[in-house]
């Protein structure tokens, strides 16, 4: 989840809202004059006009009143979100709330449905958004943060066996050559506390990575992007099923990448995985020369952000 995201800024009115909401309460006006309700916050009652409202905790239940499904990001940021089910959702007190609904699929959501709260965490300070999901949901379980460094997304039940070919196997080796990559592999996020360390390792610290507040103003991707050449290292702890180990060898080395592009951007706080194929294998003098295609995804985008055709040396 990105750290970049803009936040609701709490005013002097609004903050008995927000505060409500880090304590997993939901917090909605009300007017001591004439008891009507009122939602979003403001000073006096839109129905007699006092300027006598109170704050009390309702409980949340609500309908779905409207919404949308969103597709396209609007910020790099949400990138991770896509789609967003963008809703209005009208509270038992006759309020409405304009929300996202989690925790549902497209399939699932109807118009006049009961919802419930989720009071979601989205940083590591304790701040949470208000958020609706099905009254027949776990909505604690759709609370959290998601985890920084995640398993596989999908993991078979019993794990295929590997196939040992050797080195000097031409015929096998050959056989590895595919237009079909593996599956994917674990997901890794990148946050800001890792470009910022990359930024001070590489001595690459130009704002467009590092300065998230200049980056949402001036960039082009609406925050501070990934460097390419961390999104390229962070392949290392990619975990790829790829079926098959190359025995026979003394020595393997990375012998370099005969391509390297980085067709899209990773914003900060995305998710990414990886997934490879074999591209070519040749038998030469020095020894068994491997490439490996190496593609990097964020999460949900079919554009990679790094496609990486690495080459692997096996010296007997």
């Amino acid at each position: 989840m990105s750290n970049n995201k803009p936040m609701p800024v709490p005013t002097q009115i609004s903050a008995p809202f927000w505060e409500g909401l880090k304590a997993r309460r939901l917090l909605i006006q009300q007017c001591n004059a004439c008891s009507h309700w009122n939602f979003y916050p403001r000073r006096h009652c839109p129905v007699c006009l006092e300027h006598d409202l109170a704050w009390r905790e309702v409980d949340g239940a609500a309908t779905l009143y409207s919404y949308t499904v969103t597709r396209i990001a609007t910020l790099p940021d949400f990138i991770d979100e896509m789609p967003q089910k963008l809703a209005v959702v009208e509270l038992a007190q006759g309020v409405r709330i304009n929300t996202n609904l989690v925790g549902l699929d497209e399939g699932e959501i109807e118009i006049g449905m009961p919802l419930q709260p989720v009071f979601a965490e989205v940083d590591a300070k304790g701040n949470r958004l208000l958020r609706f999901t099905g009254v027949d949901k776990d909505a604690s379980s759709l609370e959290a943060l998601p985890a920084q460094d995640s398993e596989p997304l999908s993991v078979a039940s019993e794990q295929p066996a590997v196939q040992q070919i050797d080195m000097n196997d031409g015929p096998a080796l050959q056989a590895l050559v595919s237009e079909a990559f593996c599956d994917w592999s674990n997901v890794v996020v990148v946050d800001q506390a890792l470009i910022n360390a990359f930024a001070q390792l590489s001595g690459d610290d130009y704002w467009i990575h590092t300065d998230p507040e200049r980056a949402r103003l001036q960039s082009p991707f609406g925050g501070t992007i990934a460097h390419g050449a961390l999104v390229q290292v962070l392949q290392s702890r990619m975990k790829l099923a790829l079926g098959f180990e190359i025995s026979g060898f003394t020595t393997q080395i990375n012998y370099g990448s005969d391509r390297l592009r980085f067709p899209a951007p990773v914003p900060a706080g995305s998710r990414i995985h990886s997934r490879a194929r074999v591209k070519k294998v040749e038998l030469l003098a020095r020894g068994t020369q491997l490439t490996l295609e190496l593609t990097t995804h964020v999460v949900g985008q079919d554009r990679p952000s790094v496609i990486n055709d690495l080459v692997i040396l096996y010296i007997a």
